[in-house]
């Protein structure tokens, strides 16, 4: 393989692929769960009642979804396990904070859930990788 192959591959095969998904798995689901899903259960007694309520639904309720979303779903998303499917509450959690939440805001305080939004989309589109718990059933 010569070079301009190497340097130019679009990287849609291959174990590159596979490790560069792994590392974004890991990455932004870490990041959530760490930063931020971890926190709002263990404090959701002291939240629940203050906690925004963009959709109308209730502050323990949306509480409840997002503590969901962004700990379970990022927990799944992290293993690779349904990763595709783990990514659609995700998703739906960024964008009501990126486009309801911080509708109003300038970009460098909703820059955040951006970038959470787009890295969830991609998973989505791409599925989580051969380095999953989906790879492994899948066998691949």
């Amino acid at each position: 393989m010569s070079w301009k192959t190497r340097l130019f591959d679009p990287g849609a095969t291959g174990v590159w692929r596979d490790l560069g998904l792994l590392v974004m798995r890991l990455g932004f689901a870490g990041a959530l769960i760490y930063g931020h899903g971890l926190s709002k259960l263990l404090e959701y007694s002291q939240r629940s009642s203050n906690f925004a309520d963009p959709l109308g639904i209730g502050s323990p309720a949306s509480l409840a979804l997002v503590v969901f979303a962004e700990l379970f779903c990022a927990l799944a998303l992290a293993f690779g396990f349904m990763g595709r499917l783990a990514t659609i509450p995700l998703i739906i959690n960024f964008a009501v904070a990126f486009f309801i939440q911080h509708g109003g805001d300038p970009f460098n305080k909703s820059e955040k859930s951006f970038l959470f939004l787009v890295a969830f989309i991609a998973l989505l589109a791409t599925g989580p990788g051969r380095f999953s718990i989906d790879g492994l059933i899948r066998g691949k």
